[in-house]
């Protein structure tokens, strides 16, 4: 038993001792440590780390709910977490929707599980040397990267992250796990145009600092001296940083069980919604086909598992969290998180299946000084005249019912003529309806490579090809 576990045994101990037998109670016990080597001017600037244990209760008495979070693990701390929280339930309005608490369960495990516990999931694809990364061998990467990019101005990050945790409630279930990840995202600038490159995995050793800088380089080289387009709708090419983008909002808005139980999101279970090349997972136990498993449980201890949301176009499911499960009546996908009562439940491991490897001609060797990622080649060779859009940012909901999303394109727009380059585009504002784009009919090729992509938070990834799509409403000029 971990000391995580000890921990939240004991709270759970501490509820019955204090509130009674009558009182629910459910305690998530984290230990998060995080550690960042950023860079700019194509030197580190700062190197951060933390580790915080935090315990989380939520305890359900005479019909009413409160929660409260502390980081004082003492004897006296956990008694005085107890004795606020049961105060505050007292006080609280009834809660009519309490979803009650996760029975007993087995969590599930990857296939490239190796240990041997019910409920434990501390040997779940973790690796040990990330969890316990150095500055130095952070800092490596950092120098690796500036190196690549061959005196052009660059700037970024480099972290890792290391979660322990564990879950107990007084219904009886008992879990544990850990994870590690670690993520790269470094830009490359030369005479005011930017490069990108992002990559995100369960081993740090999986980060090459030299591929990342040389891709960042070769988009910046690449996209100076850009022509103005006018509006309209062009058939595209995303590259994966800009498909994570799509990945993300669908999640947030559309698969989110909230949501859809209040008709507020456009998914239609059983209803041919996307086009059949479109299959999206969570993978919450890991990323195919390289693992990056998160946490075998959610927040109310609901083990986590694959969650087909979409197979060949058909949407299949939405996510939910215990809350929302028992408004539809429907079972918990194990999407529970510290908002989701509020926000709703959301996928944070999603992939988008890349494609089969094409039997077609292999293309000639890549030039190293385009701007095409390797995941985007084959779909950018068969593109008659469109864009390649390597990001998206700043990217707002206008309609959540349809999810009609605005923003802009980041990091590299370059017009494509007969598969070749023509040259760099400005930046441009777009206002598209995401599963529209993604609609029967307008997905002509999915790339074959998916690569793991950081979000904003740790502990948030998605695995995206490139996708070639039949047409992208570009509303007007980044500059006005």
């Amino acid at each position: 038993m971990t000391t995580e576990l000890q921990l939240a045994a004991e709270v759970v101990d501490l509820v019955t001792t204090v509130a009674g037998r009558e009182a629910a109670a459910e305690v998530t016990v984290s230990h998060d440590a995080e550690a960042l080597t950023r860079f700019a001017n194509s030197a580190i600037h700062q190197n951060v780390a933390e580790a915080t244990t935090s315990v989380r209760l939520r305890l359900h008495a005479d019909g009413r709910t409160a929660g409260a979070t502390t980081t004082v693990t003492s004897p006296e701390g956990l008694r005085s977490l107890v004795e606020r929280t049961l105060a505050a339930a007292r006080v609280s309005p009834p809660d009519k929707a309490w979803p009650g608490l996760t029975p007993p369960s087995a969590l599930h495990h990857s296939a490239g599980y190796h240990g041997s516990g019910r409920n434990s999931g501390l040997d779940f694809g973790f690796d040990e040397a990330t969890a316990h990364a150095t500055p130095e061998e952070r800092a490596t990467r950092v120098l690796d990267f500036v190196g690549a990019a061959g005196g052009l101005e660059t700037a970024g990050y480099c972290r890792t992250t290391y979660t322990a945790a564990a879950f107990a409630n007084t219904a009886g279930q008992s879990v544990e796990g850990r994870t590690a990840e670690a993520a790269f995202d470094g830009i490359a600038r030369v005479d005011g145009a930017d490069g990108v490159a992002r990559l995100a995995g369960g081993r740090l050793a999986d980060l090459d600092g030299a591929l990342l800088g040389a891709r960042a380089a070769a988009k910046a080289r690449a996209g100076s001296r850009p022509i103005e387009l006018a509006p309209g709708r062009y058939e595209v090419v995303l590259e994966p940083e800009a498909v994570s983008d799509l990945l993300h909002n669908l999640a947030f808005f559309g698969f989110n069980g909230k949501a859809w139980g209040q008709h507020q999101s456009f998914a239609v279970i059983g209803e041919d919604q996307f086009d059949p090349s479109i299959t999206l997972i969570d993978e919450p136990l890991g990323s195919r086909p390289e693992p990056a498993p998160g946490l075998p449980f959610d927040i109310e201890g609901t083990p986590t598992q694959s969650l087909v949301l979409v197979r060949e176009g058909i949407t299949k499911a939405v996510t939910h969290d215990r809350s929302s499960a028992a408004a539809a009546r429907a079972e918990s996908t194990g999407h529970a998180s510290g908002s989701s009562r509020t926000w709703g439940p959301i996928a944070t491991h999603m992939s988008l299946e890349a494609a089969p490897p094409a039997s077609e001609p292999a293309l000639p060797p890549a030039d190293p000084s385009s701007p095409v990622a390797a995941a985007a080649r084959p779909l950018v060779a068969r593109m008659e005249r469109g864009l390649l859009i390597t990001d998206f940012w700043y990217t707002r909901c206008l309609d959540q019912k349809a999810l009609i999303m605005t923003g802009l394109t980041r990091n590299g727009v370059w017009l494509v003529e007969d598969g070749e380059i023509k040259g760099a585009v400005g930046n441009m504002r777009f206002t598209q309806a995401y599963p529209q784009a993604l609609g029967p009919g307008m997905v002509h090729g999915i790339g074959s490579e998916s690569v793991l992509l950081p979000d904003r938070w740790s502990g948030v990834r998605y695995a995206a090809p490139a996708l070639h799509l039949a047409s992208w409403n570009l509303t007007g000029n980044a500059s006005g």
